[in-house]
């Protein structure tokens, strides 16, 4: 059989990061630009682990091979923890990138910087089509700016500061990016599950 993986995303940006962080498998990576019957799942879940379990689930059903997604949400203890499970559409649901963080800055414009403090948290999940699923976190704390700085990543990227480095996500090249985020580290722990459930597949398959 194949040794293929479907990514739950039909985002650019994302796909793009998940692939560099699981080449070393040897493994065909598709997208669900591969699969444009897939219907659209609803990310309507509390929790990113929800989110992410549900995504890759159903697709490892519709596609009938192993997949892997993740949700992200962003943690500012500022504001009780929002945007959390909701970081994506914080907006709204058609919000873009901008208008995230603007939203972001805009309710933390009293807050001083030393109050900023902030995390990401990535849910990796992954499926087998007979629904089995297993999950791994990455966690990157850091500090919201007061305005965006830099021109690289994505997502609330400009406006998130890790302070080990001195530097936004967005100032620092997608190489050391990929080295210390969190989706970098959750992916470095579901590597080994994806691994795994690849063999199992292929010996069942046999």
């Amino acid at each position: 059989m194949a040794r293929e993986l479907v990514l739950a995303t039909r985002n650019p940006d994302k796909a793009k990061e998940i692939r560099v962080l699981l080449s070393d498998l040897g493994i065909a990576i598709r997208t669900l630009a591969d699969f444009p019957d897939m219907p659209e799942v609803e990310e309507d879940g509390q929790t990113c682990q929800a989110n992410a379990i549900k995504k890759a689930v159903a697709v490892a059903k519709h596609t009938g091979l192993i997949a892997a997604a993740d949700d992200t949400g962003l943690e500012v203890d500022a504001l009780d923890g929002r945007p959390g499970a909701f970081a994506a559409r914080y907006a709204g649901p058609r919000a873009t990138y901008e208008d995230n963080c603007r939203k972001l800055l805009e309710e933390l414009k009293s807050v001083p910087v030393a109050a900023r403090h902030a995390r990401f948290i990535t849910v990796a999940a992954v499926a087998l089509p007979t629904g089995e699923v297993r999950t791994a976190e990455g966690i990157l704390e850091g500090v919201i700016m007061e305005e965006s700085v830099g021109s690289g990543g994505f997502g609330y990227d400009p406006v998130f500061l890790v302070p080990e480095i001195g530097k936004t996500l967005a100032e620092i090249s997608p190489e050391e990016k990929n080295r210390i985020s969190h989706r970098a580290r959750a992916f470095l722990k579901a590597k080994p599950i994806v691994q795994a459930l690849l063999e199992r597949n292929q010996a069942v398959g046999a």
